[in-house]
């Protein structure tokens, strides 16, 4: 069986939480509930939770910060703004991006479009319309608000 064959879904994501039960009240604010919560000696791995999102069907990997699990990029110094890795953003489909980003404001994120986004993303075949909003989750994450919308 060829691997493209063998994967059925996208299960999670997985992230280190620098203020670890603050992470998690923001996701639960989400909608995402808490399914599973576990340690692991071995991993310096002192907390973790598995987050469930519903109406979504995915699920959120919260891990303590000095967790030693295995991740691509290196850890933030003191002077460093941001640290640039693999994984860029993640992205929410909503009905609303100006009202997902100010219910997000509300919780606990920090701006980062200062606004709403209306881009077209043209190739030579069609134009796709997009609107959308970003902000930092409490933990640093860039979320992506994305209103709906067909790239077939």
């Amino acid at each position: 069986m060829k691997l493209k064959d063998n994967i059925t879904a996208f299960h999670h994501y997985a992230i280190k939480a620098q203020a670890y039960s603050e992470t998690i009240l923001f996701y639960k604010q989400l909608g995402f509930v808490q399914v599973h919560t576990w340690s692991l000696p071995d991993f310096n791995l002192k907390q973790a939770t598995m987050l469930f999102q519903p109406k979504l069907n995915m699920y959120l990997e919260v891990f303590d910060k000095d967790a030693d699990i295995p991740t691509q990029g290196r850890k933030r110094t003191s002077n460093d703004e941001y640290i640039e890795n693999a994984l860029l953003h993640i992205c929410f489909t909503v009905k609303d991006a100006a009202l997902a980003r100010t219910e997000a404001l509300k919780i606990g994120a920090r701006d980062l479009s200062h606004g709403t986004f209306d881009i077209t993303l043209s190739d030579n075949n069609k134009d796709v319309a997009v609107t959308n909003s970003l902000v930092y989750s409490p933990n640093g994450e860039v979320i992506e608000f994305l209103e709906e919308v067909c790239f077939l």
